[in-house]
């Protein structure tokens, strides 16, 4: 689509052995952000598994990009992580977080498990689209925490759902309305761990597109680069 500008990047960070993200910008409009988990490089495997899954559906051409069909994409990479596990058991446990969006003609299509995000500006407001599925945000969602207990939580990063784990997942999703000049984020938690957000949308709306990513990324690592990090950002203008 056109009307579409994107930049990508992703990094190892300056701590982690390992980049266990995987990225796709995909066949007709489809963006995906996979944080792997595991350790021992099956973190990295789950993630890649992810969106080469992906990837195969889309270019095969009988992926339907809805609401529905992008859940049917988190569960068919579910199954081929959770499988590649059954026939390597020293690999059991291992999965991935799944941030997928795709850019229909008049909406924005998205799936989502884990604390990977995707984010919306508009107008001058960044929003946060998808739920942390984690104990933290929970926690928090059901005010047994503040948000500064939350941000300095021992088990922040502790997932309730992923994708791989269990042979059965549970995907959120959604429809957006498109509107000239939105700018959608997605990004693993090596992102938004590290730098704030004011910061992200500052870069989001004062940075050149194509290198907006990458402007990020540099930013994350300034602030420590503790994990790896990822970000997609796509900008829509119908001019």
């Amino acid at each position: 689509m056109d009307l579409l500008r994107v930049s990508q990047a992703t990094d190892i960070g300056l701590v982690r052995e390992l980049n266990e993200d995987s990225i796709l910008v995909g066949p007709k409009d489809v963006f995906v952000v996979a944080d792997g988990m595991g350790g021992h490089v099956a973190g990295e495997i789950a993630s890649h598994i992810f969106t080469a899954t992906v990837e195969n559906r889309l270019s095969s051409g009988d992926a339907v990009l809805d609401q529905d069909g992008l859940r049917y994409l988190v569960v068919d990479g579910n199954e081929a992580i959770y499988d590649c596990t059954k026939e390597n058991p020293e690999k059991s446990g291992m999965g991935t977080t799944a941030t997928i969006l795709h850019i229909g003609e008049r909406s924005a299509f998205w799936a989502h498990v884990g604390d990977s995000r995707l984010y919306r500006l508009r107008k001058g407001e960044l929003r946060q689209i998808t739920n942390d599925h984690t104990y933290v945000a929970e926690l928090l969602a059901n005010g047994s925490i503040s948000a500064d207990e939350a941000a300095d939580h021992p088990n922040k990063n502790m997932l309730l759902r992923a994708v791989g784990v269990d042979p059965v997942v549970k995907v959120d999703t959604g429809e957006l309305a498109l509107r000239n000049g939105d700018t959608f984020l997605l990004c693993s938690d090596g992102l938004t761990n590290m730098v704030t957000l004011p910061a992200i949308q500052t870069i989001l709306e004062a940075v050149d597109c194509q290198d907006k990513a990458e402007a990020l990324v540099e930013l994350a690592k300034a602030g420590g680069g503790f994990d790896n990090i990822s970000a997609i950002v796509v900008e829509y203008n119908e001019e």
